[in-house]
């Protein structure tokens, strides 16, 4: 692998949800220790997986790999992370400070962007820790889906910046001087990422055209902060070998080949690897260190060809949801399940019944126009920006308060402004507007990868506690977001997962974090399904194969009702694509035999 040539001493993976960043980090800090060389692998994704990969627990701590000489594991945790830094904010000040100051400081210190800026004290840690230098020859790192990244290494300058105009007044993380401690610590980190001798980021993608626009877009974006020492990883691409005389291996073939012929010319430059599909799921040491093999050896078909799956698909889900009249419809679950695509749909499916529907989306680097690829009536579309809605607020607030200060007072207000957590309130405020038209039409709403999720309903959970406690309980509470989503005859979140291991822990995962915040996920989606299809390719057989049990499982074990979805020739786009995947008749349990 050209990647891990001449390795510096900081690997990044990152790059859109479900490209398979977690296997390729996993595997290359296996190849590394293998080698000789003392190696930490670290995840910085809320929604982390490397312990599953493994098989065994790791957590916000140090911890050697058991099959793996000289590697050890991190899993920074959000939620330790924020408490950690609660405590050493608020513990210095707790017995000198009136009880309603420390209070206030607490509440400042109780919401996501807190959360966030805690995970990101720890990685900054990371990056010039004197005692890791000398324990380890290199760090690894496993990030969160795309524009969850950019915001992390966007921060760094950010804060500094920030901190450098400050005039010690509180923020939305409490005094500025728990901030002014870590000046030289994110100095330090902007230096150490900008430095190809001793960074290398390396974005994964796969030969699917959503994913290789995101990855090309993340290309400018870090180009722009001035992180040029990248590198490109295609994952997952089907050998031509493979496709024998199978009408769905032949069509993804093709795509996938057409793709990688179109690259755009900035990616085309990039130092570039590509890593071809495998048989079985990346889970345990032995798949790990095969990954970057290619034997080019055939697989061996199953003793049996599998008769497509029989489930519900699309249109039992879609029936019921027009049936209940208006409400919030969510799609949730880890990136690169298909969510946009799925939220599409829905959203084309409901409006070509009359109904009147707005889709919309959470995620930074979704790409809903494309999808769609063309208007549709009764539909409208949008996305909320997180810079559009920042500038947004920011210009409300300087008209509705600004006026009433004197010189000194608006230069404190802009100066609150500028902080980065600014972006979590304007963001949190869009959404709650979105919510609410939920009240007289359908909204479908595609959301970020789920650790960024989580961060925004932690936001709405703060607000409601607040709201709450402001009208003096439960009785007297007003309707807010908390209040819709946990309200089932107004919001229905579907869960959307791939018949994979991974995606469906997390999405059980997901389901246990909202069921303890009060909502309950209403169905489940298995998208994606090669269990759906006819295929009579070995090789996406024995994957096909190995999809039954954790479908039986999704039905047996989590989903009160679920769907699932066939894997399509082609990548759905447009009203017409769209359509097919939910058009009635179509569901999986109707399917023929294969021929």
């Amino acid at each position: 692998m050209t990647f891990l040539a001449s390795p510096p001493r900081f690997l990044f993976f990152t790059g859109k949800g479900g490209v398979g960043k977690t296997s390729i980090a996993c595997a290359s800090a296996v190849a590394l220790a293998e080698s000789g060389l003392r190696v930490l692998l670290v995840s910085t994704d809320p929604a982390s997986n490397v312990g599953q990969v493994f098989g065994q627990a790791i957590g916000n701590r140090v911890v050697p790999i058991a099959a793996v000489r000289a590697l050890s594991a991190l899993e920074i945790d959000p939620q330790d992370a924020a408490r950690q830094y609660r405590d050493r904010i608020v513990g210095p000040v707790r017995e000198i400070l009136p009880a309603p100051v420390v209070k206030g400081i607490e509440e400042q210190l109780s919401g996501a962007c807190t959360t966030e800026i805690a995970a990101f004290d720890e990685f900054t840690a990371l990056l010039h820790d004197p005692a890791l230098a000398a324990a380890y020859d290199h760090v690894v790192f496993d990030t969160a889906p795309t524009g969850h990244t950019l915001r992390l290494l966007r921060l760094p300058g950010a804060w500094s910046g920030f901190l450098e105009a400050g005039r010690g007044d509180a923020s939305c993380l409490g005094p500025l001087a728990g901030l002014a401690k870590q000046r030289a610590q994110y100095k330090a980190a902007t230096d150490i990422l900008a430095d190809p001798q001793r960074t290398r980021l390396i974005l994964v993608a796969r030969p699917q055209q959503t994913s290789l626009r995101e990855v090309a877009r993340t290309h400018k974006e870090l180009a722009s902060m001035g992180l040029r020492g990248q590198h490109l990883v295609i994952n997952g691409i089907l050998s031509r070998g493979e496709t024998g005389e199978d009408r769905l291996a032949g069509a993804i073939y093709e795509r996938e080949q057409s793709l990688l012929a179109a690259l755009p010319e900035a990616l085309k430059a990039l130092p570039t690897d590509r890593i071809a599909l495998k048989p079985d799921n990346l889970v345990g040491l032995e798949a790990l260190q095969g990954l970057f093999t290619d034997s080019r050896l055939p697989v061996v078909p199953p003793r049996e060809s599998p008769e497509p799956l029989r489930a519900s698909g699309l249109a039992p889900l879609i029936d019921k949801i027009a049936a209940g009249g208006p409400g919030l419809v969510m799609l949730m679950g880890k990136g690169g399940v298909g969510k946009t695509t799925l939220a599409a749909a829905l959203a084309v499916a409901l409006a070509e019944r009359g109904l009147s529907v707005h889709l919309t989306t959470t995620d930074p680097a979704a790409h809903l126009a494309e999808t769609l690829n063309g208007s549709v009536a009764h539909l409208t579309v949008s996305r909320i920006d997180p810079r559009q809605e920042t500038e947004r607020y920011r210009r409300h607030i300087l008209a509705t308060r600004a006026a009433a200060l004197d010189a000194e007072g608006r230069m404190v207000l802009e100066e609150d402004l500028r902080s980065p957590c600014t972006e979590e309130i304007a963001v949190f405020q869009a959404f709650s507007r979105i919510v609410r038209e939920a009240d007289r039409q359908f909204v479908v709403m595609d959301t970020a990868p789920t650790g960024h999720t989580l961060l925004l309903l932690d936001a709405t959970g703060a607000y409601h506690r607040e709201m709450t406690r402001q009208t003096g309980g439960p009785e007297g509470r007003a309707p807010t977001p908390m209040v819709r989503l946990q309200d089932s005859q107004h919001t229905k979140v579907l869960l959307v997962t791939l018949a994979e291991t991974t995606p469906v822990l997390e999405a059980a995962g997901l389901q246990a974090d909202l069921r303890r915040a009060g909502i309950e996920p209403w169905a489940w989606i298995v998208n994606q399904s090669l269990a759906a299809t006819c295929t009579r390719s070995p090789l996406l057989q024995k994957r096909a194969l190995a999809e039954h049990s954790r479908i039986e499982a999704i039905a047996a074990q989590h989903a009160r009702r679920y769907a699932v979805v066939p894997l399509a020739e082609a990548e759905p786009a447009g009203a017409k694509a769209l359509r097919a995947l939910v058009a009635p008749g179509e569901s999986t349990a109707q399917a023929a035999p294969c021929p």
